[in-house]
């Protein structure tokens, strides 16, 4: 096959270069991930303070802290740190870690996949997972991480199900158990496809 000219060459590849390029338009997105990373650490800081204060006697920082779970007892029940409220704290606070991970595994996994390498090739702190990262490993990942998430979730929910209807109960599990499902068809659909793709090299 004849080589064509190099100025044809450069003006047949204007435009892949340019679509290609097109790719830098997702810097700011990830960007704002990192922004709302920050809000998520500045939140989880606030929380764990108010239970410092709570365990210290603070009552303005218990009635905070029960306001923001959610919780309540019986009527006319006075806001006390007992075990409930501190473990609805807690999985509150490990629900922030949680998602705070999800937005890391998205931000590092996706910059690396659909915008440019980072070189972090024998880097100390290189994310083992991130060896073998590609767009279906990623997919699988955040499904499960969501699953995670969705977890705690429910269990927040279960531990404070007096202050929740059948209703709420209800979908909450279905949802749960959607998410699972959903989360093993990605996973079984990428493994159907990986010796598919093996065959094809």
């Amino acid at each position: 096959m004849a080589t064509p000219p190099k100025a044809e060459t450069a003006r047949l590849g204007l435009l892949p270069s340019f679509i290609f390029a097109s790719r830098w338009l997702q810097l700011p997105l990830y960007l704002g991930l990192i922004v709302a990373q920050c809000v998520y650490v500045f939140h989880f800081w606030v929380e764990l303070v108010h239970l410092i204060e709570a365990v210290f006697g603070d009552k303005e920082a218990l009635a905070k802290l029960v306001s923001s779970i959610g919780y309540k007892a019986d009527e006319g029940w006075v806001p006390q740190l007992n075990e409930t409220v501190i473990m609805l704290v807690v999985l509150a606070l490990i629900d922030v870690v949680m998602i705070s991970n999800l937005l890391i595994m998205v931000i590092v996994g996706g910059y690396e996949t659909f915008v440019s390498r980072m070189n972090l090739e024998g880097h100390p702190d290189q994310p083992e997972w991130l060896n073998h990262v590609n767009a279906s490993v990623l997919k699988v990942k955040l499904a499960t991480a969501i699953i995670g998430i969705s977890s705690i979730h429910l269990l927040k929910t279960f531990i404070n199900a007096q202050n929740y209807t059948e209703k709420v109960l209800l979908w909450q599990t279905l949802i749960h158990v959607a998410f699972l499902f959903s989360a093993l068809a990605i996973a079984l659909a990428d493994r159907l496809m990986a010796p598919m793709a093996g065959d094809k090299h």
